[in-house]
């Protein structure tokens, strides 16, 4: 699990991060989900974010190679193969933990 220091920042603050995933945390239904999103993004950092979580949702199927996941989704091989190594091998494991999760609320 990464701690606040390994997270990267920039001119952001370790906990200026701290408080954005505080602020997630006060999210109670999908539709809140989508309003904070909406306020909190432009579209198209929205629409980057969608189409990662919907790759990784593909590879976590595993019944489609990354061309096919790059034809269907618009998003570069590039992407498909970045989505790969943060599902599979990087130790952040985000997106594993929500996926997982998401599995078992089945």
């Amino acid at each position: 699990m990464p701690t606040r220091a390994s997270i990267p920042t920039g001119a952001i603050s370790a906990d200026d991060i701290t408080a954005l995933c505080d602020a997630f945390l006060k999210v109670r239904t999908t539709e809140e989900a989508r309003r904070f999103l909406r306020d909190l993004t432009t579209p198209g950092e929205l629409q980057a974010l969608a189409e990662r979580w919907r790759v990784a949702q593909l590879l976590n199927a595993g019944e489609k190679s990354y061309r096919d996941i790059s034809a269907e989704t618009g998003v570069s091989t590039t992407t498909v193969t970045r989505v790969a190594r943060f599902l599979s091998q990087e130790d952040h494991q985000g997106y594993r933990l929500v996926l997982d999760r998401m599995e078992n609320d089945r």
